[in-house]
């Protein structure tokens, strides 16, 4: 059997191939190659470094225990992303943080505000160099609710569809809507550095 070292050149899909048959180095390779960014999105959810880090380690627990399930249809990374990101909401519940806001209301009671609503683009991702719009990003986020940034993460950050971002925050596809248009705007008030680049 390949010594552990000889890990650091596999592909993520032999590693869990390797991993899925009990093999604990290879997996602790993973484990070495995905744990930041793990940590960052339970950090980016919970805004606490303890929550953060015991919720993604609680992650990487899951993810041995049920490996054998993975069928690779999502590359690793995203699965074991999908699992910290499930935990926080959990966590999140738990703590009764993810409460209605008032346009939640709105939404419920007007019958569907959010087809009034104009689209917000922020084009978060373009025109800053990586490093500097991760961490304007990140301390925007820091101010918003935690309703609004947990669905800002899951719909632009990990790309998941409305439906899917209801069946996560357990309300409707109506209220993902709202809460997405009103975290877009508060964020590119947030952010006049890349509001400000956006020409009409």
């Amino acid at each position: 059997m390949a010594r552990s070292q000889d890990y650091s050149f596999a592909s993520d899909d032999t590693l869990v191939r390797q991993a899925q048959r009990g093999n604990m180095p290879a997996f602790e390779e993973l484990v070495a190659r995905h744990r930041d960014k793990v940590y960052s999105r339970a950090y980016s959810m919970m805004r606490s470094e303890d929550d953060a880090l015991d919720l993604s380690q609680e992650a990487w627990v899951k993810a041995w225990q049920r490996l054998v399930q993975f069928q690779g249809e999502s590359s690793f990374a995203t699965w074991i992303t999908r699992i910290v990101i499930n935990l926080c909401l959990d966590a999140m519940r738990k703590q009764k943080r993810l409460q209605a806001e008032s346009i939640d209301q709105m939404d419920e009671e007007g019958g569907g505000v959010e087809r009034h609503l104009p689209e917000v683009q922020v084009d978060m991702l373009e025109r800053l160099d990586r490093e500097e719009l991760r961490a304007r990003i990140d301390a925007g986020l820091s101010q918003l609710s935690d309703a609004h940034r947990t669905v800002l993460i899951l719909h632009e950050f990990e790309g998941l569809e409305y439906k899917e971002c209801a069946k996560r925050m357990g309300c409707s596809i109506g209220t993902i809507m709202s809460r997405l248009f009103y975290a877009r705007r508060r964020l590119a008030a947030l952010l006049p550095e890349l509001k400000a680049e956006r020409k009409p």
